[in-house]
């Protein structure tokens, strides 16, 4: 089966982060290279899950991992974030913000699927915003983190910190109002069933 374009696109974002992995390790900013070895890993995730639990995710959901990620591994490595500061940072957090706003939406459902939940369309969207809110919070925890026992420069005051959850905010709207759009013309049966993979009948 012929791979779609888009997925070469996320092996070559996969490919700039590994990059600049090399790159923060000829510098000896050796705490980079373990952010870039993460974000790499990360990449590899929808991988990992579609081998060990029999699904297919949407080759958009992997090019918007591996973009997100390699913004986040660049920023940091080749100091994008203060260079292009505030723009790189927020568009950074927007993406981040429809990305993880695509992943709860399509957990969710796989969720209400095999667990029988049996969730409101409603449910299902402020599932989705919650979650996005969520991981923002507890990024932004892990920045202040940095900031306060490492001495690094993440956060930049109250303002940023609350631009930054806006841009999230905003994503997540965006892909919750999508989601709602779609769950009403399609039933979560037929979408899940785009996400399973069937099967097959043993031979005999």
């Amino acid at each position: 089966m012929k791979r779609p374009a888009g997925l070469y696109l996320a092996y070559f974002f996969q490919f700039l982060i590994a990059v600049n992995v090399l790159i923060a390790l000829s510098i000896g900013e050796y705490s980079q290279v373990f952010t870039g070895v993460i974000g790499l890993f990360l990449t590899m995730v929808p991988a990992i899950a579609t081998r060990k639990w029999s699904i297919t995710l949407p080759w958009q959901i992997n090019l918007l991992i591996a973009l997100l990620l390699y913004l986040h591994v660049a920023g940091e490595i080749q100091g994008y974030y203060l260079l292009y500061y505030p723009y790189y940072d927020k568009i950074a957090h927007l993406i981040a913000g429809i990305t993880v706003s695509i992943l709860a939406f399509v957990i969710v459902l796989l969720l209400d699927r095999f667990s029988r939940l049996n969730l409101s369309r409603w449910m299902i969207v402020g599932f989705i915003i919650i979650t996005a809110m969520a991981m923002e919070g507890f990024w932004e925890i892990y920045e202040w983190t940095f900031d306060t026992f490492l001495g690094t420069n993440l956060q930049h005051g109250l303002d940023d910190t609350m631009l930054d959850m806006i841009f999230v905010l905003i994503g997540s709207s965006i892909v919750a109002l999508a989601g709602n759009r779609y769950l009403q013309e399609y039933s979560k049966e037929e979408i899940t069933d785009k996400l399973v993979i069937a099967e097959e009948p043993p031979v005999e």
